[in-house]
């Protein structure tokens, strides 16, 4: 037997093996193992310095997931209430282009919490902000200027934001010199208010069938969403 002989019989008998069994030598590719979530914030992480946390993204991805279809825009807002209201903790990002879009302060409601957001409401006249998945829907002018009407997609949980005027809206109270001075933003009626200044570019962005997600601390919600269980 040659050389060349004695090189390319044991590389035929590997390779025959691998058609029989149907399974390659080669291991899974470092992204094959890691879920969109992850894939998306590290591309996000690559172009921005304020990122949501993984927990929040996580969450927020697995409802998009499953409301995808419903939507009519590839828009993803992440609201996170484990942040203090002196935080950008408000990110609008393009999920097919992997880019946030905006990133901003966002106000609770006025008996969900001081500096930090700790309780929930869906209660009309709770003042409390509510948790879960919101679709974007229609625009108008109101007390608050140029206004986003937002419908709660949980029952239960956040569905009667229409009937409680949860709308997303500018406030002077909302920004963030207001923050630097008093410690802390403005609270709101139940409503994620956003800096005056940015409220119209915020709403243009979002309106009109994008998915919106409030996440928080709260066991009861994450154990009862309709929208995150398997």
């Amino acid at each position: 037997m040659t050389l060349t002989q004695g090189f390319l019989l044991p590389l035929i008998w590997a390779l025959s093996l691998s058609s029989l069994t149907g399974k390659s030598e080669a291991a899974p590719t470092e992204v094959e193992s890691k879920d969109e979530s992850e894939i998306l914030l590290e591309s996000l992480t690559e172009k921005h310095e304020n990122t949501p946390s993984l927990s929040a993204l996580d969450l927020a991805m697995e409802g998009y997931e499953k409301l995808e279809n419903e939507l009519k825009k590839p828009i993803l807002t992440v609201i996170d209430f484990t942040l203090p209201s002196t935080e950008k903790r408000l990110w609008i990002i393009d999920v097919e282009k992997k880019e946030i879009l905006l990133n901003t302060v966002v106000s609770h409601g006025r008996n969900s919490g001081m500096l930090m957001a700790e309780k929930f409401s869906n209660l009309p006249e709770s003042f409390q902000s509510s948790l879960g998945f919101y679709k974007t829907a229609e625009t108008y002018s109101g007390k608050h200027g140029y206004s986003l009407r937002l419908d709660g997609l949980e029952k239960g949980i956040n569905d009667q934001a229409r009937n409680r005027a949860i709308v997303i809206h500018g406030a002077d109270y909302a920004r963030e010199e207001v923050a630097k001075m008093s410690g802390r933003l403005g609270r709101s009626l139940g409503c994620p208010a956003v800096p005056t200044e940015l409220s119209q570019e915020v709403i243009d962005l979002i309106k009109d069938g994008s998915l919106l997600f409030i996440y928080g601390q709260d066991q009861k919600y994450l154990a009862e969403s309709p929208l995150l269980q398997p």
